[in-house]
């Protein structure tokens, strides 16, 4: 991948720990939570357990797996699929941002031992490109070892809840910041990665090209020199971006265009000519126009609901 294309999608979503628990669960068990407003993070200790989103199959968690929720999807976590499970709030009420517990559910049978983390981002930062990772990536115990720091860094996490050092707090809001940018990475270096975003990410000519489009989108990028900078054919470098991307070029420019001048918007006084010239735009009549068919308002009616929310 030529750059850094993961810390540019990652850096500007502001990452910070806000929860994070840990579950001894006895079968037969389970538990349903709602969509979150914050990337979650589960790691299996030892035991097994099963995850399901709405509407798919259970994915089988074993000893040593991660499971990772980029956009904080409902889904639901039990010892085995068809068990009966109980809202989140039931075993884990009135959650407070920096909390650190430890949750026990009982049981007849074999037991479970997770470590859970909640990780805030500012959505409106979220790059097309982020918006587009599937709702939940599994990497099993391999995976993990194979990126050495996240395997070495859970281990111990599980450890230092065992021994309730000085500073465990601090330490596993940090490790799970940690945690979920180094399953990211592991993600994207998996050998026959599935979700077709993955594999944009790790396509050299389509990486450079979404690379440019995330640090230079105000340039006047075409299909032709996006593909010169992808060091593809025109016609191979589109079809390559809409099959991996699920989106054509020009389309995916204009989101990231448009998710930067919301944010411009948002976060700054700049007038709206001066944020459409700063998003690629030389004419405030046509930023005006492609930004109320993009988000359904016009720049003013947006900035004005941002600053009284």
């Amino acid at each position: 991948m030529d750059g850094d294309l993961l810390s540019d999608l990652l850096a500007p979503l502001r990452l910070r720990g806000v929860f994070h628990s840990r579950w001894r669960a006895r079968a037969p068990w389970g538990v349903r939570g709602e969509r979150e407003n914050c990337a979650i993070v589960h790691y299996v200790q030892d035991g097994a357990c099963v995850v399901r989103l709405p509407g798919s199959d259970p994915v089988r968690l074993g000893p040593g797996d991660l499971a990772v929720f980029p956009h904080g999807s409902a889904h639901l976590l039990a010892d085995a699929p068809g068990s009966p499970a109980v809202p989140l709030e039931a075993v884990l009420p009135g959650r407070e941002p920096g909390e650190m517990r430890t949750v026990h559910i009982d049981g007849p049978g074999p037991g479970t031992t997770m470590l859970c983390g909640g990780l805030h981002y500012e959505a409106d930062a979220a790059a097309p490109l982020y918006r587009a990772l599937p709702p939940l990536l599994v990497l099993d115990r391999p995976a993990v070892a194979a990126e050495p720091l996240l395997g070495d860094m859970l281990a111990r996490l599980a450890g230092e809840w065992e021994s309730g050092a000085p500073g465990l707090r601090l330490v596993a809001v940090r490790a799970f910041e940690l945690a979920y940018v180094l399953a990211l990475r592991a993600a994207l270096a998996r050998p026959g990665r599935d979700a077709p975003v993955l594999r944009a990410m790790g396509h050299p000519g389509v990486a450079a090209a979404l690379l440019a489009v995330q640090r230079r989108y105000a340039d006047p990028w075409t299909v032709g020199t996006l593909a010169a900078e992808a060091g593809m054919s025109r016609s191979a470098f589109a079809a390559a971006f809409r099959e991996l991307v699920g989106e054509a070029p020009m389309r995916h420019l204009t989101a990231r265009r448009m998710q930067e001048a919301a944010r411009l918007l948002a976060e700054t006084p700049l007038p709206h000519s001066g944020v459409a010239r700063r998003v690629g735009y030389h004419s405030t009549v046509g930023f005006h126009l492609a930004f109320k068919q993009w988000h359904g308002t016009t720049p003013g009616d947006f900035r004005r609901r941002r600053r009284a929310a």
